[in-house]
């Protein structure tokens, strides 16, 4: 049954056919992030919470200091301005001049008229091609993948562990359904499905992951066979069915994107923890100059081989989708966060860099950052007609958003809470 919400339609069809943008216009978008980063950590003076607590004995006073609730907001504060803004800036208004990056700052008062305040290049493509959003829920696999229990090397999870980790997401995916469904939320169904979500998603390559058991050393190779049997499927008419508008009544037609696309996330996170375990564990805990220099080299190497390998892969066999999770965005997706990783490296390179307290704070509540993200995109959707704001009204929106988030996520982590479910 249609729905009688004319804005909701008129939303769900603003975020339909996108094609994205070029790989250059996104590598220089994302190289942004760390830049800013690198020069904050270089004028920063923050001392982390658990490095003061560990000296208090050395240094009461310096506890004491660091302990001070609004001397760690202001600190968020600045942080938020240095690694944030830059980032909404660039991501949004000015995104245009991304090549220029920092010389065009002085340019945002006078890009604040004349068109929709997010660039449609920059939001999730409908087929085909690449953008910044497409990059999200990759990245949130990829992310999992590097910090695993697998690429540490640690024990296989039970599954009694396997359980308590899954079943939250299951629950949040039930949630985000019904939710969405109450308020009559707009929802693309090209994306995942009719009732499908990437917190099913997430829950799926868990279980996947479980029931598989590989020890970590032969992740990579079972995420190779997988992605290659799943590309080849594509290949062999999959593709022309996951992207076609048709859907019969059965609950695997109604929401194949999210179900087929799951081998592509399964893939993707065997062989994120493959790469990670090389790259980060492979020498365990002990870490020296040298092995350092090593790590970052070997980081850009596998970055470059993964760009040269996703350049090949989108001209020759099939196009990065983000909405089939196919080989080329597989690859792609690996690239853009080994790039990322790199460039935090480089911070090791300048001693009087140190991480800043928002990287800290972030970093702790990965999953909480993400599922509070998600409910105040809700809540500005809900209470704001988007589509017709100024360009004026929209940037305040995104500053006061990510202010907010970062303000919260900041005093969670100051209080010691965590949400975590392993």
């Amino acid at each position: 049954m249609a729905s009688l919400n004319l804005n909701k339609q008129l939303k769900e069809q603003f975020v339909s056919n996108l094609t994205g943008s070029s790989f250059t216009k996104i590598f220089v978008l994302l190289a942004i992030v760390p830049t800013s980063t690198l020069l904050r950590q270089a004028f920063n003076s923050y001392r982390s919470i658990d490095e003061a607590s560990s000296k208090k004995k050395e240094n009461d006073e310096l506890v004491l200091a660091s302990k001070k609730f609004w001397a760690y907001i202001a600190t968020i504060v600045v942080d938020f301005f240095f690694i944030v803004v830059p980032m909404l800036l660039f991501f949004t208004i000015l995104s245009d001049w991304a090549y220029l990056g920092w010389f065009l700052l002085l340019l945002v008062f006078f890009s604040l008229t004349g068109k929709r305040i997010f660039p449609r290049e920059n939001a999730k493509t409908e087929t085909y091609g690449t953008s910044v959003m497409d990059l999200g829920v990759g990245s949130f696999v990829v992310a999992n993948a590097i910090v695993s229990r697998q690429a540490r090397n640690a024990l296989s999870i039970n599954w009694k562990t396997a359980l308590k980790t899954t079943s939250p997401l299951i629950l949040l995916g039930f949630v985000r359904l019904l939710t969405t469904t109450g308020v009559d939320y707009q929802v693309h169904v090209g994306e995942y499905g009719v009732h499908w979500n990437f917190f099913f998603t997430l829950a799926g390559v868990s279980v996947l992951t479980s029931i598989t058991n590989v020890p970590p050393k032969y992740c990579g190779i079972l995420g190779s066979l997988v992605l290659i049997g799943y590309q080849s499927w594509l290949n062999c008419g999959l593709n022309a069915y996951l992207l076609s508008n048709e859907r019969g009544t059965d609950i695997i037609s109604k929401n194949k994107e999210g179900i087929f696309s799951l081998f592509g996330y399964w893939a993707l996170y065997l062989v994120g923890v493959q790469l990670s375990r090389y790259l980060f564990f492979q020498n365990g805990s002990h870490s020296t100059r040298r092995s350092n220099n090593m790590t970052f080299v070997k980081v850009w190497l596998v970055a470059l081989l993964l760009w040269i390998l996703t350049l090949l892969v989108d001209r020759h066999i099939e196009r990065v989708s983000r909405r089939m999770c196919n080989l080329a965005y597989v690859t792609w997706v690996l690239s853009l966060n080994l790039q990322l990783v790199g460039g935090f490296m480089i911070s090791q390179y300048f001693p009087v860099c140190r991480i800043t307290a928002l990287e800290e704070a972030f970093n702790s509540n990965l999953l909480a950052s993400f599922l509070l993200a998600n409910l105040f995109t809700g809540l500005v959707n809900v209470s704001v007609d988007t589509l017709s704001a100024s360009s004026i009204s929209s940037i305040l929106i995104l500053f006061m958003y990510s202010f907010t988030l970062s303000m919260i996520i900041g005093i969670a982590h100051f209080c010691g809470i965590r949400l975590k479910f392993w």
